[in-house]
């Protein structure tokens, strides 16, 4: 029996991936045979795409403000060679035999919300480019409600538990569940696919983020800080 989604951001491990239904890949970790072989077993494979930070060598559509995190640069999203270097790599990895598309980098609605009508108009430039496949996106839920059009799925990721530093994981505070609570309910209004994606180290949290994910109409799937484990 298939498991509905994993997030995997390592290579190869082709066995374990053809154990569900969907997975979020590196465009650049796999090639054409590994795809075509997943494919073969029914699995859906999505290429990680991000839409408003960029991990490459400086460019002109880079602002000077980088991801703590994750040391990428945000980007003006609505630069037009910033529009088309992403619409490449979306056709690209469609053409490298990808059944779709995961849409990061969503969340900007609090640092840059003179972005977000950018950001739609990217979203629905690759929808246009990449039809009939798949699009997954991450959160962006201040492109709701008109995402809904151009998108076939929605993952609400760190729903009930997160990563708080490169060791650590610990449930949301109940403030916080309540907040993305009512979120839930409002995806649930959309005609969508909707998965969460949580972070956890044992047993019991994992339990927590999964019985809570089906609470609210959501296939969960719980990994690590850096999606290492399947």
């Amino acid at each position: 029996m298939t498991q509905p989604i994993a997030f995997y951001y390592g290579a190869g491990e082709l066995e374990r991936l053809s154990r569900f239904d969907k997975v979020v890949l590196q465009a650049d970790f796999y090639a054409r045979d590994e795809l075509d072989l997943l494919r073969e077993r029914g699995v859906q494979t999505l290429a990680y795409l991000s839409l408003t930070e960029d991990v490459g060598p400086p460019a002109p559509w880079h602002r000077a403000e980088r991801n703590p995190d994750w040391g990428g640069a945000f980007v003006h999203t609505g630069d037009p060679r910033w529009v088309a270097h992403v619409v490449d790599q979306a056709t690209t990895a469609i053409a490298a035999g990808f059944s779709g598309l995961f849409l990061d980098t969503l969340n900007i609605e609090q640092n840059y919300p003179e972005d977000l009508p950018h950001l739609l108009f990217l979203i629905a430039a690759i929808r246009e480019e990449a039809r009939p496949a798949y699009l997954l996106a991450n959160r962006g839920f201040g492109l709701l409600p008109q995402i809904a059009e151009l998108v076939d799925g929605i993952l609400f990721e760190s729903f009930s538990a997160r990563w708080v530093d490169t060791e650590s994981y610990a449930p949301w505070p109940d403030d916080v569940l309540e907040v993305h609570a009512s979120v839930a309910e409002r995806l649930l209004g959309l005609d969508l696919d909707l998965y969460a994606l949580d972070y956890a180290d044992n047993d019991e949290l994992c339990d927590f983020a999964m019985r809570r994910a089906r609470e609210f109409g959501m296939l969960c799937f719980v990994s690590d800080r850096v999606l290492s484990r399947i």
